[in-house]
């Protein structure tokens, strides 16, 4: 269960790599694009606190956080997240009257292993733009110099060195990353299963081909019968998968069904610490416990009987969680009402003016759009109401019949005209 973070709360750094200039470079220019600044000024200001120790800090409340970031606790929290979904922090907790945390601190990947990473390369690229990406890939790509006409001539270890019984056991911080974990987002068992006996070497499925074929499942939002297609077409003449194959064409897949754009990274769920409080079994609490627990994609798909959602639909929903920052249960709120109130239709416009309401109104959690979502049915309801009692009124109700007197010629014509029904 997650814990409420408190502002009374502890928390110490422990430095488990070794960090450097190089890696708050690679932070800022290649992580904080995906991550966001909240993100990075947290990772910043935890290393600081390390101190001069550059291994363990002194203990800090989280109002110490607050003070400096000039953040809420909501805010804090969520940058937690980031960080530790990335790779750059690890989170412990011990319970107690005021709980204490203990955040790891692990380096950012190197600029080759970024841009050679199924995740982060695809992400930066879409969200900074091709020149940008350009940019940065040049500053970051290796010089290659051509050495044919050299010779090494450096010497090795034991050509200066002696060892010595009398020397002090050093045992030095390493360079140390974590690797961004996910879990399976296609069923292994049914792709082997799906591809011939025969085909694919015995190796074929190793470690770091099954993580690859989950980044790349994750990143481009592919399900395991659509990957199992791209895996036979990725197979080389030794019965191995062509990782680089496979790259390729999971992102061609993306790109043809999303008019060649790229995907980003959004909260697929709730964050936790948006959710309702456990206990709620009222049918209320039963419905929140859906928008809740119910990535976007997966509950518009519920609503159109399990079926795959469209393109359009899907690019309005990113529009939501990315362009206009709702978050997953409030989109999933959105969603439901839209389509109760405008006929199933996921009308863009009708969608966008909501949105534009709930999101200047900082709504985060299902509860509130919910009330939201009551409310602007209230008023939508009665402004039906009152269009038809307009439509169904006289054209004189309600208006001023004005006297007008008649001419004596006029009165004449009248009375004449008259006369002849007596």
């Amino acid at each position: 269960m997650e814990l409420t973070l408190l502002p009374a709360d502890i928390y110490t750094v422990i430095n488990k790599t070794v960090l450097t200039e190089v890696d708050r470079n690679n932070l800022i220019s290649l992580y904080e694009p995906i991550i966001g600044v909240v993100a990075t000024s947290l990772y910043l200001t935890l290393w600081r606190d390390l101190g001069t120790s550059e291994i363990l800090s002194p203990d800090y409340n989280h109002h110490h956080l607050m003070k400096v970031l000039k953040l809420d606790l909501t805010e804090i929290k969520l940058a937690i997240d980031s960080l530790e979904a990335v790779g750059l922090i690890r989170t412990y907790v011990k319970e107690d009257e005021i709980n204490k945390y203990v955040y790891e601190l692990y380096s950012p990947l190197s600029s080759y292993e970024f841009f050679h990473h199924p995740i982060f390369n695809v992400v930066l690229y879409n969200n900074v733009g091709k020149e940008e990406y350009d940019r940065l890939k040049a500053i970051y790509d290796k010089v290659n110099i051509d050495l044919k006409d050299y010779h090494e001539v450096t010497k090795l270890m034991d050509m200066t060195f002696k060892t010595s019984s009398h020397l002090d056991t050093i045992n030095p911080l390493n360079h140390n990353e974590l690797s961004v974990t996910l879990s399976d987002q296609v069923d292994f068992d049914l792709i082997i299963s799906s591809i011939p006996k025969g085909v694919l070497s015995d190796k074929a499925f190793s470690k770091k081909t099954k993580e690859l074929i989950n980044a790349l499942a994750f990143t481009y939002n592919i399900n395991t019968l659509k990957m199992v297609e791209l895996i036979r077409s990725s197979i080389n003449e030794l019965g191995q998968i062509d990782k680089e194959t496979l790259r390729k064409s999971a992102r061609k897949y993306y790109q043809y069904n999303n008019d060649g754009n790229l995907p980003t990274l959004v909260y697929r769920l709730q964050p936790d610490y948006l959710k309702s409080p456990v206990g709620d079994n009222t049918n209320r609490g039963k419905i929140i416990k859906v928008f809740e627990n119910t990535t976007p994609y997966d509950f518009l798909a519920s609503k159109s009987k399990g079926a795959n959602p469209t393109n359009h639909d899907l690019k309005i929903v990113e529009y939501l969680l990315v362009d206009v920052g709702l978050k997953p249960a409030v989109v999933n709120v959105l969603i439901d009402y839209v389509l109760k109130v405008n006929n199933n239709k996921f009308n863009q416009a009708f969608v966008e003016t909501i949105a534009a309401q709930w999101a200047r109104s900082g709504v985060k959690t299902a509860s509130d759009a919910m009330e939201l979502a009551e409310k602007h049915h209230k008023k939508y309801n009665k402004n039906i109401k009152e269009e038809k009692k307009v439509k169904d009124k006289p054209v004189w109700f309600n208006e001023t019949i004005k006297r007008e007197e008649i001419s004596e010629a006029e009165k004449s014509e009248l009375q004449e005209l008259m006369s002849k029904f007596r």
